[in-house]
């Protein structure tokens, strides 16, 4: 009924990043025993919050202190990375799992952290799909040459022809490669054709769809609930808009995402009723007999684990024995 997502943001006015990665294992954990369908920790760098850089550590953490949830890292910046570094991680993370991690594969946004890798961002579609084909290959088990270097990726992967991937984005170009590499999709929302252009290419390349997500309007996917969301809002809404105004600066104005706020204020982010919001039990309810689940980011913003464990012990208590299914 519920999932639960990490990127681990520590503003100075928050918690410590030692407590609130101590929290994410702890409430994996508690996922487990309160039936959370799939937790996510994302990838950024250099972000002066300290967003989560090491997205497959904190899997690892996560599949260590869990047995049946699946796990996703979402979105991993494929072209940041050595692909055969990253083939030898996600096969080593699939055993230790037991097939539970699987990804979304994205080109990345944000120029500065290509600048920090000695990447350039002109060519980054390019340089995604060479990771691509290495990561395919290396998951058959094929001995191959990669920028001269002679690889094999060994041991075999748990999942029979490796870990599943999606492509991440928005745009007709990652629809058309998600269709290309026979992968799933997980969209931004805003562009309604996307499915279309997605169906179409799997069609022109012979491959079978794969699974097509876009989040829909109005859903929140950064989401709490409070038996009085007027006092949550208060001590809780500084890390909200902490986390919509970070977004917003690195997404600027080209990038259009369902997720997205332009609001500047904690007023202005609770009227939009978007991404962002704290749901009384009854709305949290609604929310997940509406829509199947509702979708966590419990310490968002670098909120204090108490105020976090404070929204979950209220969905735990008051809204998920209540939910007619």
């Amino acid at each position: 009924m519920f999932t639960m997502r990490f990127d681990m943001r520590a503003p100075a006015f928050g918690a410590k990043p030692e407590d609130l990665y101590s929290a994410a294992l702890e409430m994996s954990a508690w996922g487990q025993e309160n039936g959370c369908m799939a937790i996510q920790v994302s990838e950024h760098h250099r972000s002066s919050d300290g967003y989560l850089p090491s997205p497959m550590i904190l899997a690892s953490a996560i599949a260590a202190r869990t047995e049946t949830i699946p796990i996703q890292v979402a979105a991993l910046v494929l072209p940041l990375h050595d692909p055969v570094d990253i083939a030898e991680q996600m096969v080593v993370l699939d055993l230790v799992s037991k097939g539970r991690v699987s990804y979304v594969m994205a080109v990345g946004y944000v120029a500065a952290e290509y600048a920090m890798f000695g990447r350039e961002m002109k060519g980054r579609g390019r340089r995604i799909e060479e990771c691509l084909d290495v990561l395919q290959a290396a998951f058959r088990g094929e001995e191959f040459e990669y920028e001269g270097r002679p690889v094999r990726v060994t041991p075999s992967p748990f999942t029979e022809g490796g870990p599943f991937m999606f492509m991440g984005g928005g745009s007709p170009v990652v629809a058309r490669r998600a269709a290309r590499y026979g992968m799933g999709v997980l969209a931004m929302g805003g562009n309604p054709e996307l499915r279309s252009i997605y169906l179409e290419a799997c069609e022109e390349h012979g491959k079978p769809p794969g699974l097509f997500i876009d989040p829909e309007p109005g859903q929140a996917n950064s989401a709490f609930v409070a038996r009085d969301p007027d006092v949550a809002w208060e001590k809780w809404g500084p890390h909200l808009l902490h986390d919509a105004m970070a977004y917003a600066e690195w997404m600027g104005d080209d990038i259009d995402s369902a997720t997205k706020s332009g609001s500047l204020t904690i007023e202005g982010l609770r009227a939009e009723k978007g991404n962002y919001q704290i749901f009384s039990p009854e709305e949290a309810i609604a929310e997940i007999e509406a829509r199947g689940r509702i979708q966590l980011q419990p310490l968002c913003g670098g909120l204090p684990p108490e105020y976090a464990w404070e929204s979950l012990e209220t969905i735990a208590g008051d809204v998920i024995p209540n939910v007619k299914v």
